[in-house]
């Protein structure tokens, strides 16, 4: 029987790279991985079901494999940099010391843009749904309510957020289990088109530049798996086991993801009209229910929606926020009073405080704007798709550049593809997301120049020698 990693071994991992381990080593692989599903959403395509169909000509199972095999890259890369580097910070450390500090800084600024913003969404929307439910209550109400219930659960530690993590994913498989069962006997006795292998592949509508374009839409539904790097210095497993449950929560995700919109799309009442007007209400997935269950399927699967875009998911949007905000305030690259560590729950205090004021503030303002959700869902991801950039020549800089590398399958050909496949993303982002995410680089620019210009050029803590993982060579890190 495996026994787990000695807590004074695992400890080192962070203390060898100049920094104290302050935060409780206390999650498991299990832990790791029901992170990664419930940052994701295991029924994430419930809110997007419609935009993903219309996008990709009705092959939304297509989609959503191509997005799968796309973030593979990423999760690939993500797995090499931290068994070099495992520490919170997530792409912020990995380009820092893969290429160097001042990139580092880069890096972790524009990935703030993606964390900051998707709390902020996620409150909004469950907010909204939950107002469509019970519409006596207001929408800023649900908003104040769903973050202070957050921010008092990531308070306590944790071991807290991970056994509320545990709960909704029990919640969210046994839902997405009725729909798909009810949804599957619904087929069976000939409603919707009956069984079909047009959600994969349908001529009528196939195109490459479709079948391109669905990347770009897909893809926004595997982010989340990268936020289990954010726990490393949590982790009692070893850094290699980081990468696996990263890996391995994309896989789960991207299966459960084809399952159910598979069967969606076979029970959507009117093909024809969702693919020409699209989605504007959001309620395509819960017309497929309607026509499968009746009236209490739609219900259920709306509330689950809002449950677990405005705790589950937020939860631990927060967290990972957090924690980036943590590893930038030590390395004095952001304000230290972020880098408190509460003495007794053994987590960032500081900075899950922000976090909650900043999504509240954000989700106010944004309910108060018609286009406040859609305004926000163009903004959120450009910041994790530049990040994720730097994220693959960081493993090519370190591993082959830096350290002569000879795995080329690993260190190059995976890094090399993950990047073409983003630019391409990134290039077809729309340009509201284009100028706001451009504008935000620029001010971390601007910011980067006022560190140099006042002495306060971006540093690591204490650059030491460490092992190579897969050699017994000493490699330098980047002075």
């Amino acid at each position: 029987m495996n026994q787990p990693p000695d807590p004074s071994e695992t400890a080192t991992q962070v203390e060898r790279f100049g920094y104290r381990q302050e935060l409780s080593r206390s999650l498991s692989f299990t832990d790791l991985l029901i992170y990664g599903l419930i940052f994701m959403v295991p029924i994430a395509p419930f809110g997007i079901f419609g935009s993903v169909y219309a996008g990709s000509g009705g092959m939304v199972a297509l989609a959503y494999i191509i997005g799968m095999v796309a973030m593979m890259f990423t999760a690939l890369s993500y797995a090499q940099m931290v068994r070099a580097f495992p520490m919170a910070g997530s792409v912020y450390s990995y380009a820092g010391r893969g290429i160097a500090p001042p990139v580092g800084f880069l890096a972790g600024w524009v990935i703030l843009l993606d964390y900051v913003l998707v709390p902020g969404l996620l409150y909004l929307v469950a907010s909204v749904a939950m107002h469509s439910l019970v519409p006596g209550v207001p929408v800023w109400l649900w908003l104040a309510a769903f973050v202070l219930l957050n921010t008092v659960v990531n308070y306590l530690g944790i071991r807290m957020t991970a056994r509320v993590n545990r709960v909704m994913l029990v919640a969210e498989l046994v839902i997405l289990a009725i729909f798909l069962v009810v949804g599957v006997v619904a087929l069976a006795q000939g409603k919707g088109e009956g069984f079909s292998v047009r959600p994969l592949f349908n001529a009528d509508t196939f195109s490459w530049p479709l079948v391109f374009g669905a990347v770009s839409i897909a893809v926004l539904s595997f982010l989340g798996f990268d936020g289990i790097s954010m726990l490393a210095e949590e982790s009692r497993e070893e850094a290699r086991q980081i990468g696996r449950a990263m890996v391995a929560a994309l896989l789960l995700a991207g299966a459960l993801f084809v399952m159910q919109t598979w069967v969606a799309a076979l029970l959507v009442p009117d093909a024809s009209g969702l693919l020409a007007n699209g989605d504007p209400e959001g309620t395509a997935f819960y017309d497929a229910a309607r026509a499968a269950g009746g009236g209490w399927l739609a219900g259920l699967t709306a509330l689950a929606t809002a449950i677990a875009w405005g705790f589950a998911n937020s939860l631990v949007a927060q967290a990972a926020t957090s924690r980036l905000l943590y590893a930038m305030a030590r390395d004095r690259q952001m304000p230290r009073f972020l880098a408190r560590v509460n003495p007794k729950h053994k987590v960032p205090a500081n900075a899950t405080l922000l976090v909650a004021a900043i999504s509240l503030a954000l989700g106010l303002y944004m309910a108060s704007r018609d286009d406040g959700i859609s305004l926000l869902s163009t903004l959120v991801n450009f910041g994790a798709m530049t990040a994720f950039l730097a994220l693959h020549v960081s493993v090519v800089i370190h591993y082959v550049v830096r350290n002569g590398s000879r795995d080329w399958l690993r260190h190059l050909v995976v890094p090399v593809i993950g990047f073409l496949i983003l630019l391409y993303v990134v290039i077809n982002a729309k340009v509201a997301a284009q100028v706001l995410g451009f504008v935000w680089l620029a001010v971390g620019l601007v910011v980067l120049l006022i560190f140099y210009a006042t002495g306060r050029r971006p540093e690591l803590a204490a650059l030491v020698e460490v092992a190579h993982e897969d050699t017994d060579e000493p490699v330098k890190e980047p002075q």
